[in-house]
């Protein structure tokens, strides 16, 4: 009887386990952000290994990289660029709806925040 509890706890963890390497989200995505000025998108690479996620995206000026964090569906990842009004730290937060849509919400420096979702791009 004893044997019980245990195989349910190890039943229970493994499957935590394959929740947690089920969520990777490296490849090519489209983002967008809705501002009160309209949409506007750009491709954005994501390289997740394990937490931990570097972001590459590419926008008309050029590629920007960051990084961030994945934990659990959770997803986080910080950008800075250099303007000509000096330095501007964007924070992206979001949930990983599936292995195909994100959504949430960015706060760029200074001037506000505003909502991005993003669609896997196909292979």
């Amino acid at each position: 009887m004893k044997k019980l509890p245990v195989f349910i706890f190890i039943l229970a963890f493994s499957g935590l386990l394959t929740m947690a390497e089920e969520i990777n989200i490296s490849g090519n995505w489209t983002l967008t952000i809705t501002t009160q000025r309209g949409e506007r998108s750009n491709n954005v690479i994501f390289t997740q290994q394990g937490e931990k996620l570097e972001v590459t995206m590419k926008t008309q000026r050029g590629e920007i990289k960051g990084e961030g964090t994945v934990k659990s569906n959770e997803i986080e990842w910080t950008i800075t660029r250099e303007t000509s009004r000096g330095q501007i730290t964007t924070t992206y937060k979001g949930k990983i709806e599936d292995k195909n849509n994100m959504s949430g919400e960015v706060k760029m420096g200074d001037f506000g925040t505003a909502s991005w979702k993003a669609v896997r791009q196909p292979a």
